[in-house]
């Protein structure tokens, strides 16, 4: 037995002990216990970041690793025309490139806290193998090669300095099948000294994007994967823990409700409340928090949930020839997330030197310059009776992102604080000034009771209001042009 194995029998020994002690057992029933933290219900809005070694190509996406291997793709075509053949340079070799001379935590940190978040969350490991962060299982980490700093550490420290929650993300079950490609061609895929990076690299069927594998993985990468989840939590004790789609398989199933006992019976120790995302069915309801990939819902969920999306329309990391969303598309879907009761979770992604682009920073600062005015209606709020009104049409399902029309004037979203305040955010400015919100009028009996006062966020002079039946009609003044968004503090007297 060599020394990675024995150290993960010791700590798996160490795991195994940690459930026991419970409360938690690794049993759905069990886990069903589980509750999401307040600060988590309360925080709305968190940073996601995708860096690592696809940074260096910058093409495409952050799956150059895998369709560089894929004859007949744009990303191997490209690859050999820039850098050669894939078995004379493959992604091993962008490695040394990735140097991250001008990555500095504390920069990172207080950016992404000027954007008003309350969490921030890297990716610890991409579906490449490559760890950022000082793993004992892996020679392939950043601690040991290309920036040789303990990226995750460092970024654990500044955030939590900064006082943000810190949370991390393990896409490494994909490494399973993701560099099945370098299999079918000539690569250094296939030479055992790489295998530690490259992984089982097991054939698949079905579209390359979303593969299917033609053999499940088995007990040895399950176990591995599951020692190196916890060793994780127990290294940087993330309050979050993010995994990507592919654990839905069935085979991973007895492994994530051991994990999540583990992570909530080690919380609970050390008296910290964590949060699980998932994707898809990975999590039986109730047990985790629901992740849904570059969508949203259409009506408010009763438990809490998260959106991922990026700043970029298709790449979640950096790439040369990013198509970014505006700052107004970026608000109004946190606005309408919250409405419905969830988290948006914002990705950036880094240069390969360590320095966030500089259009991805505008981004950040114009969304923290809107919270600085209007948070008072997105941190700690709950839903209401109903999201909101207006035309503008949101689809249930992922990657929809892209696809729904601007917000106008016309949407309006709630979220209440309390029980007699209630935030009405309207998600552009009327072409007369006037704020029409008919779910606010008398005739609708949405809001029971009487408005006592109507207050315009960030404006110190009174606004101008009238309530009918057909709705509340709100003056606003128009230093508020051009604005993405403005949020209404209406105060009632229930009934």
């Amino acid at each position: 037995m060599d020394h990675q194995d024995t150290l993960k029998q010791t700590t798996n020994t160490k795991i195994q002990e940690q459930i026991k002690a419970g409360p938690f057992e690794p049993e759905w029933a069990s886990l069903s216990n589980y509750s999401v933290p307040r600060w988590y219900e309360d925080a709305k809005f968190g940073i996601f970041i995708h860096w690592g070694v696809y940074s260096v190509p910058a093409y495409a996406t952050e799956w150059y690793a895998r369709n560089m291997y894929l004859e007949g793709t744009p990303v191997h075509e490209h690859h050999v025309k820039t850098y050669g053949p894939v078995d004379q340079f493959g992604y091993k070799d962008f490695i040394p490139q990735f140097t991250a001379e001008k990555f500095d935590a504390d920069e990172w940190a207080a950016l992404f806290k000027q954007a008003g978040a309350a969490f921030v969350m890297p990716v610890a490991e991409h579906h490449d193998g490559f760890a950022m962060y000082d793993s004992p299982f892996s020679e392939w980490t950043a601690v040991k090669m290309g920036p040789k700093r303990d990226v995750i550490g460092e970024l654990a420290t500044a955030v939590r300095r900064h006082y943000m929650m810190f949370g991390v993300s393990s896409h490494r079950a994909e490494n399973w099948w993701y560099y099945n490609g370098g299999r079918q061609i000539p690569s250094d895929v296939q030479d055992p000294e790489y295998a530690e990076l490259y992984g089982p690299a097991q054939p698949t069927h079905g579209d390359a994007a979303l593969p299917l594998p033609i053999l499940p993985p088995n007990e040895e990468f399950l176990q591995d994967w599951f020692v190196r989840t916890c060793d994780l939590i127990d290294r940087y004790g993330p309050s979050v823990l993010y995994f990507d789609w592919w654990i839905e398989q069935p085979v991973f199933k007895p492994y994530l409700k051991k994990l999540a006992a583990y992570y909530y019976n080690r919380a609970q120790a050390n008296d910290q409340n964590v949060v699980i995302n998932y994707k898809f069915d990975a999590f039986e309801e109730g047990t985790a928090v629901y992740d849904l990939e570059r969508g949203q819902l259409d009506t408010i969920n009763e438990a809490v949930w998260q959106t991922c999306t990026s700043v970029g329309e298709t790449a979640w990391c950096h790439i040369a020839d990013h198509k970014y969303k505006t700052s107004a598309t970026l608000i109004g879907d946190l606005v309408d997330i919250v409405s419905k009761n969830g988290v948006m979770l914002l990705n950036v992604g880094p240069k390969a030197d360590g320095t966030i682009p500089e259009e991805e920073q505008l981004l950040l600062r114009e969304i923290g310059q809107w919270l600085a005015v209007n948070g008072e209606a997105i941190y700690g709020t709950r839903p209401w009776k109903v999201y909101g009104e207006g035309p503008t049409e949101i689809v249930t399902g992922t990657f929809n992102d892209t696809k729904r029309k601007p917000f106008t004037s016309d949407d309006v979203r709630f979220t209440t604080r309390g029980e007699n305040i209630l935030y009405a955010t309207v998600l552009g400015y009327p072409e007369d000034g006037v704020a029409r919100i008919q779910t606010l009028g008398t005739g609708a009996k949405q809001l029971s009771g009487q408005v006592d006062s109507v207050e315009l966020l960030g404006s110190k002079a009174q606004v101008e209001w009238t309530r009918s039946e057909q709705a509340l009609e709100v003056q606003i003044p128009e230093q508020y042009k051009g604005c993405a968004a403005f949020a209404l503090k209406i105060v009632c007297k229930t009934s």
